[in-house]
């Protein structure tokens, strides 16, 4: 399998970020998803936790949300950018008025995400923000590859045998998921958190039926990659 195109410091250790979130849930759920990008995470759940950690370990990057026990998102910001004037920070707020918005970015934020927010776009706005402070650089390419079937993460493209494949977005993450743990077993819950918003109201039977949507486009006519593990989960390997 070729490597992603990782983000990483320039002297190659991982980003470090600062996950800031009353909500416990969320915030362990956003932490789950940028490991799985390969950064170190520190999680806070006050705003008097979240200065203190920023002080301690100098995120390259902040997610902090609006609303927090103790005081908000902006006297947040403020105590941090008084000690790390330049770190990134991307506000995650319920609030959705225009107000808000340019009241956290007029302070100094350098991005707004509303909830509820799809954790492939949280992930994808912090690349942009790390790569646009010339904190991070690009290891490896984008190109995923198990046995016969490749994906770009580029350019979205998909083939399998010389044969392109056309997925829906949902498709086509689910996919890239499975191709980024080739020959490991994962399960509906693994595949919910990361795939579908973190606020997902469904049941694990969506998998099921994206996995099988999923079968049809890639499997069909060829020899199966996509296998069913009793009680387990999903696994994706080169056919045999």
């Amino acid at each position: 399998m070729t490597q992603t195109d990782d983000l990483t410091r320039p002297d190659g250790s991982p980003v470090r970020v600062l996950v800031v979130d009353d909500e416990v849930n969320i915030a362990e759920l956003i932490a789950m998803a940028l490991r799985y990008e390969g950064w170190n995470v520190d999680v806070a759940h006050t705003g008097t936790r979240a200065v203190a950690a920023a002080k301690a370990e100098r995120p390259d990057v902040v997610v902090l949300d609006w609303m927090l026990p103790d005081f908000d998102g902006l006297e947040v910001l403020r105590r941090i950018r008084a000690a790390e004037p330049a770190v990134p920070v991307l506000f995650l707020t319920a609030r959705d008025a225009v107000e808000d918005r340019v009241a956290g970015l007029t302070a100094g934020g350098d991005d707004y995400v509303t909830k509820p927010f799809s954790l492939e776009e949280l992930v994808a706005r912090l690349r942009a923000l790390v790569r646009r402070a010339g904190l991070a650089v690009t290891q490896g390419d984008s190109l995923l590859t198990v046995g016969d079937l490749t994906l770009d993460e580029d350019s979205h493209e998909v083939v399998r045998a010389g044969e392109e494949i056309h997925l829906t977005a949902t498709e086509y993450e689910l996919l890239r998921f499975l191709m980024r743990n080739p020959k490991r077993v994962l399960s509906k819950a693994q595949i919910l958190d990361r795939v579908w918003n973190y606020d997902f109201g469904g049941q694990a039977n969506v998998v099921e039926l994206y996995i099988s949507y999923l079968r049809r486009k890639i499997d069909a006519g060829r020899d199966p990659m996509i296998h069913t593990m009793r009680g387990a989960g999903y696994v994706l390997k080169p056919a045999s």
